[in-house]
């Protein structure tokens, strides 16, 4: 392609001309991540875009080579090699520089496969929600969870062959574990299909498992909850994921944990809050009132005149620290309650004592009148 159809590496990969070394790595990481071959399969254009993009990261974090680009344009890499192509480096291996060795390995981690430790034939991770109530998340306590997943073969205790087999060579890979497979432009590494990445087969593989060492099961693990985890929280099971392939590591279970909404409390971090109802006549008089915890009853003094919309602070009635001694608060929002039915002699003294109040018994319609008279005027 002809260096003036190029399109300018900063637009690549959208930054400005003056972009630091560091924003520059982060617009690179982003826009890598998003047009990996490894998540976009048989995709040729997001293919064509992640060598793009590499071949921008390529010129600009080298600061000769970004020197040159800003005072000639491609034209300083013609004659390279290739038609103004060459001088560039294997894409995967910037993305190996830019996200550490094994490049593709993030992404079998993140869609099931176990290249990120490093080890061909570990067992997927697996993911299981846990609906919990909040007396529960505000205690911790231990549940049991079954899942029906992939686990060791009991029949040949995970190595795949039947009894007195024998290993070979895979014919696929020759022994190697891995084939390398075409994807357009590139070529890469990948387990060989076949033996899953060991290089050997059994002569007679287990007629349970075929081979792999691992069968469906059902599993029931038991975990430990601790006080105070908040709605969304994931916690690892490690080695509890589904089984690797002839004796390989198993993956991790993560439980994500979902409190179930309450039926009076609502929660703000460690800080619970409840709404009280108090009879109009109780904030007027001014009293205690039974106020609802977590750990059972308590009082709250209520002074003569309280308004609706008061709020109480209850220290250490709230949610634990998940991390740390110590608990958040509880408010109490005071919802003061108007009678909705009256007899004739209760409104015959309502009015009564209507007339007798003066303005020194409503301070805040005295105050909402004096900044809206402009309204009502």
């Amino acid at each position: 392609m002809s260096s003036r159809h190029r399109k300018d590496p900063y637009e690549i990969l959208e930054v400005s001309r003056n972009a630091s070394v560091e924003e520059i790595k982060t617009s690179y990481r982003k826009l890598a991540m998003r047009y990996h071959p490894d998540r976009n399969p048989g995709d040729s254009a997001a293919e064509e875009q992640f060598k793009e993009i590499s071949q921008a990261y390529d010129i600009l974090i080298d600061p000769d080579k970004r020197a040159a680009y800003d005072r000639y344009g491609y034209a300083a890499f013609q004659g390279a090699g290739g038609g103004g192509r060459g001088g560039f480096h294997d894409p995967f291996d910037l993305f190996r520089e830019v996200f550490g060795s094994g490049g593709g390995g993030i992404f079998e981690h993140f869609f099931g496969g176990g290249a990120a430790s490093g080890e061909q034939g570990r067992g997927a991770d697996l993911r299981y929600d846990l609906e919990i109530r909040l007396e529960e998340a505000a205690r911790g306590v231990e549940k049991e969870v079954e899942l029906r997943k992939t686990g060791r073969c009991t029949t040949c205790g995970g190595s795949g062959g039947a009894p007195g087999a024998r290993l070979h060579t895979c014919a696929t890979c020759h022994g190697r574990g891995q084939v390398i497979a075409s994807r357009g432009f590139f070529q890469v590494a990948q387990p060989c299909p076949r033996c899953r990445g060991a290089g050997e087969l059994f002569d007679h593989p287990c007629k349970v498992c075929h081979g792999e060492g691992r069968a469906e099961t059902t599993s029931r693990i038991k975990l430990k909850i601790p006080a105070g985890i908040e709605d969304g929280s994931r916690l690892r099971s490690t080695g509890n994921g589904e089984a690797g392939v002839r004796g390989a590591s198993s993956g991790d279970l993560y439980v994500v944990i979902h409190v179930r909404e309450h039926s009076v409390f609502s929660r703000d971090g460690d800080d619970l809050f409840c709404e009280i109802p108090v009879p109009f006549v109780a904030a007027a008089l001014g009293g205690e009132v039974d106020v609802p915890t977590l750990d059972g009853k308590a009082s709250v003094k209520v002074p003569a005149g309280t308004q609706s919309g008061t709020i109480f602070k209850l220290r250490g009635k709230g949610m634990p620290h998940l991390r740390g001694s110590g608990h958040g608060q509880l408010l109490v929002r005071i919802a003061v309650e108007v009678p909705t039915k009256l007899t004739a002699d209760q409104r015959r003294k309502l009015a009564e004592f209507a007339e007798s109040c003066g303005e020194q018994n409503t301070p805040i319609t005295k105050s909402f009148l004096e900044r809206a008279k402009e309204f009502f005027s």
